[in-house]
């Protein structure tokens, strides 16, 4: 007889392995059916048939579940208002297009079981988004371990620390996060950023504004 607790970790297991198995098959269907993302909202109108010669960004963005990255990615690909965003049980997507190339930005959920695995999809990215929840001290701790673990697996790998929920009263500053992620420990050959973000509508308009985060992430792509 297998032991107490013996089939709630094997469906915990199989759910993250079948998570996985729909990110791989996600990402294939990406690099072979090019088209529009979840939310359908482009920076730039496609290119035209016959001329699909532009070229692909994968932009992956990571983070502890809770800390806003569906909202982020809502907010970048589009500007219409979101009141809810649900949960991330496996995977979301955008595609996007600027200065004539073609972003993809996948986003991995954030709970336990499938943090597993996001280090089989750094080889694939060009860019590293990760969000933490400004607001959420108690949490900070992991958040840093799952970070660092993730830039140990690559060490060069352009680096994007988003600090979300700022519009948040009790949300850490950017020198106390700085600090509290142990940022100050990274090395001189990674490209690295902290910006401060607020994935809200009312946000769009400010110096928390996600539109920067796109701004920022056109800039760095385009030097590839």
């Amino acid at each position: 007889m297998a032991p107490p607790g013996a089939f709630g970790h094997l469906s915990l297991a199989l759910g993250a392995a079948v998570a996985a198995l729909g990110s791989i098959l996600l990402i294939a269907w990406r690099t072979y059916f090019p088209g529009g993302g979840r939310w359908g909202a482009r920076w730039e109108p496609p290119l035209a048939a016959g001329q699909l010669d532009f070229s692909m960004r994968q932009v992956l963005v990571l983070g502890l579940e809770g800390a806003g990255k569906s909202s982020i990615l809502h907010y970048i690909s589009s500007e219409a208002a979101k009141d809810r965003t649900a949960p991330t049980q496996g995977f979301n997507s955008v595609q996007v297009y600027a200065d004539g190339f073609q972003i993809d930005l996948l986003e991995l959920g954030g709970s336990q079981n499938l943090r597993f695995y996001w280090n089989q999809y750094l080889s694939q990215a060009h860019v590293l988004v990760f969000v933490v929840d400004s607001a959420d001290r108690p949490h900070l701790p992991a958040a840093r371990q799952e970070l660092h673990w993730l830039l140990a697996e690559d060490p060069q790998l352009p680096l994007v620390v988003l600090a979300n929920k700022q519009d948040k009263s009790d949300a850490l500053s950017m020198a106390e996060l700085h600090r509290e992620l142990a940022l100050h420990t990274l090395n001189g050959q990674r490209e690295f950023f902290l910006l401060p973000t607020s994935a809200t509508h009312a946000a769009l308009a400010t110096a928390t504004s996600i539109q920067r985060v796109k701004s920022l992430l056109v800039e760095l792509l385009s030097q590839l």
